[in-house]
């Protein structure tokens, strides 16, 4: 099973955006709110050096990045092999 990781936070458009994407596709995720959360901003910015902003997205421990690379990955149709698709 594909595990995809998203931390976000309240009020941020490209969370909502890129959250609406993997909605659009059926994923399934798990959400992690760094406003409510201090501790998850830490560990985001430990998983994902120099990452500052949300949202930062992890498919199967792997670093998508935010919200426009994970639409980049799709347009180019290679959002499917990180999922695990062939």
């Amino acid at each position: 099973m594909v595990k995809i990781e998203v931390y976000s936070g309240n009020y941020c458009p490209y969370c909502v955006r890129a959250k609406s994407l993997l909605k659009q596709r059926q994923l399934k995720f798990v959400e992690y709110d760094v406003q409510e959360e201090p501790e998850k901003r830490v560990e985001m910015t430990k998983r994902a050096p120099g990452a500052r902003t949300i949202p930062q997205i992890f498919i199967n421990d792997r670093h998508v990045g935010g919200c426009d690379d994970l639409y980049a990955l799709d347009r180019k149709g290679e959002l499917d092999a990180w999922l695990g698709a062939q």
